[in-house]
This record gives C-alpha cells, sequence and structure tokens, in this order.
C-alpha cells in the first residue's frame, strides 16, 4: 500500500529535492510551505509521515508537532538549520521520532523514512490476541494498549519512548548496545548518524526520576535495566 508524506519547510528547493527523493522511491509526497497548511490538511486527510522545518513563517515546526501529538501518532522527522542540543532534545520530547541538521543528505533522510516504516509494520504484524504485560520494578506496560503504568499511575511516553522502555524490559538482563537499540527501534544501521537513542534514553530516564527502575549507562557500549536499591 502506497504510503503518504506530507513535508512542511519554507525553502522551496529543500521541498523539490526531499519530494524529488521519496517519490523515487513509490513515496505519495504533498508539500507545503508552512506547518500550517500541513496541520489544516492532515486534520482533512491524515498521512503516514510528517517531515516538519523547524523554522517557518507562522507557527514553526515545534509548535506544529505538539499539535498534531495532539490528535495523532504520527510518525514525525524534525528539520532545523541549527544544531543545537536544545531544539533536538525539544523536538524529541515533543514526540518527533527523530531530528535533522541542514544541511543533510536527503539519501539519508530516504533511509530514515523506510526505517521508519518498516518498524511500524513490524508493529502491526505482532500478535495483539491474548494479554501481553511487560513488568519489571514498579513499572507495568500493557503492550495490547500500548499503554505504560507507573506505580499505579500513567506514564506518558512519546511513541519512541514508549517503545525503548519495552525493548529495555524484554531485554533486562543484558546490557543492550546503542547499535541494537538503533536497529531494532528505529530501524537504523549502523551507518545511519543519528543522536536518537542517547537523547530518547536521556528524556525517558527524566520521566522515570521517581522509578525504582534505573537505566544504567554501560560505558563505551549502551545501556541496561537495573532497579534501584533501598536508600539509593
Amino acid at each position: 500500500m502506497r504510503k503518504d508524506i506530507y513535508i512542511a519547510d519554507d525553502e522551496q528547493n529543500i521541498r523539490d529535492v526531499i519530494k524529488s527523493f521519496l517519490e523515487s522511491e513509490g513515496y505519495h509526497v504533498t508539500a507545503f510551505e508552512n506547518g500550517d497548511k500541513l496541520l489544516a490538511a492532515f486534520k482533512e486527510d491524515p498521512c503516514d509521515l510528517v517531515i516538519l522545518d523547524v523554522m517557518m513563517p507562522g507557527s514553526n515546526g515545534f509548535a506544529i508537532c505538539s499539535e498534531l501529538r495532539e490528535i495523532s501518532t504520527v510518525p514525525i522527522i524534525m528539520l532545523t538549520a541549527r544544531d543545537s542540543d536544545i531544539d533536538y532534545a525539544t523536538g524529541i520530547n515533543l514526540g518527533s521520532d527523530d531530528y535533522f541538521t541542514k544541511p543533510f543528505s536527503a539519501l539519508s533522510l530516504v533511509m530514515r523514512v523506510k526505517a521508519i516504516f518498516r518498524r511500524i509494520e513490524f508493529d502491526k504484524g505482532q500478535d495483539n490476541s491474548s494479554p501481553r504485560v511487560l513488568t519489571y520494578a514498579d513499572i507495568q506496560v500493557n503492550l495490547n494498549h500500548k499503554t505504560a503504568m507507573l506505580g499505579g499511575a500513567p506514564l506518558e511516553l512519546t511513541p519512541n519512548e514508549y517503545s525503548l522502555l519495552c525493548y529495555l524490559i524484554e531485554n533486562k538482563d543484558r546490557a543492550i548496545s546503542r547499535d541494537e537499540l538503533l536497529s531494532k527501534i528505529w530501524g537504523y544501521n549502523s551507518e545511519v548518524e543519528t543522536r536518537a537513542a542517547d537523547d530518547t534514553v536521556r528524556r525517558l530516564r527524566k520521566k522515570l526520576s521517581g522509578s525504582r527502575t534505573v537505566i544504567d549507562t554501560v560505558w563505551g557500549f549502551g545501556f541496561r535495566l537495573k532497579e534501584r536499591e533501598a536508600g539509593e
């Protein structure tokens, strides 16, 4: 089934290049000169993936991302001309799936789009006919409903944070490398340079600050779960 992608960027040459590369891969692409027009179109006819520039006339990309997240879990990739950790963290925290700093390779963007769609198709293929629950310390995750609870209270997670938490719990008895996380959660191969894993871990740690569950860094390798000892 053909995938529909919406792009919002105020630079026509960037819109044209991205559109051309994605269409050459068989995607149907609609480009908008600002985020407000994209949001209006999405409300009328939702697409399968959104690519948003951060700095645009009218509402900026962060505002559009936030509004989209209120109504949809559609995958969102952010674009920015500023290589700022604050921008990156803001986009991920608002629920974007990944982040590109201009200038970037259109081919790399296409690779990430493909990876996101592969992950979605994999999730759809999971058997939801019987109840599936993951537990670790004071965290409980309902895989059927895609919800998480911390100490009995709802844990508000972005799609990537949720996927990361599930994978860490499912592999709680071992350390997991960054490359494995990028491969299994984002669908990227080791040649794709991205800070998505590290930044999503950082945001998830913040949301688990009151939990007995700790995401430990295994220096030079990756991460693993551990349960906080009493008094720590």
